[in-house]
């Protein structure tokens, strides 16, 4: 089973756990988790998390811009099928009515380039191999998409039988192998 987590997991991760992980333990096991490829850290990811949030993760997680441990996606082409489910499944169709040609295309070029369509791309490529099962992490959820052209992460996936799940549920799949231990903190 592999992982590919999205921008918005690694700041939960950063907000809402690392408080809490004296012992480096949550930073190792992820830290290790991408070394060994069980989790996917894509390039575009990466340079999302060097611009959000004040640039927490990268402050908190410095493996997050190491570059023997991103996964580049240079290579991560959309095919005709691709476009074709981009234009028809993955599209808000209410707001694409709203939209130029000239607007729609601008907007499709810079999803291209996202973080979430690299996300997408290479959970494709990841399922299309016999022994590889893959599921995606993230923070996000399917409903509301601010009047944006695309769909979010969970829904595109759902569109795809991708497994989509957030942190706390990764969490819990690796729950044996994270410990983290609380100190009391009453005065």
């Amino acid at each position: 089973m592999r992982f590919i987590i999205d921008t918005s997991t690694w700041v939960s991760l950063v907000k809402y756990y690392k408080p809490f992980d004296n012992n480096s333990v949550i930073y190792d096991f992820f830290k290790q988790k991408i070394k060994t490829g069980e989790f996917v850290l894509l390039s575009e990811v990466s340079i999302e998390c060097s611009f959000v949030s004040k640039k927490i993760v990268i402050k908190e997680l410095d493996f997050i811009t190491d570059k023997k441990l991103i996964t580049k996606t240079t290579s991560l082409l959309p095919t005709k099928k691709f476009y074709n489910l981009l234009d028809n499944q993955f599209c808000n169709q209410t707001q694409k009515r709203l939209l130029s040609e000239v607007d729609i295309e601008s907007l499709t070029n810079d999803f291209l380039k996202s973080a979430d369509a690299k996300i997408i791309l290479k959970a494709i490529e990841i399922s299309k191999t016999l022994d590889n099962h893959i599921t995606v992490v993230t923070e996000e959820t399917s409903s509301n998409n601010d009047n944006k052209l695309y769909k979010k992460i969970p829904a595109i996936c759902k569109e795809l039988n991708i497994n989509c799940i957030g942190l706390p549920k990764l969490i819990e799949l690796f729950n044996k192998e994270i410990t983290v231990k609380i100190k009391n903190t009453s005065a």
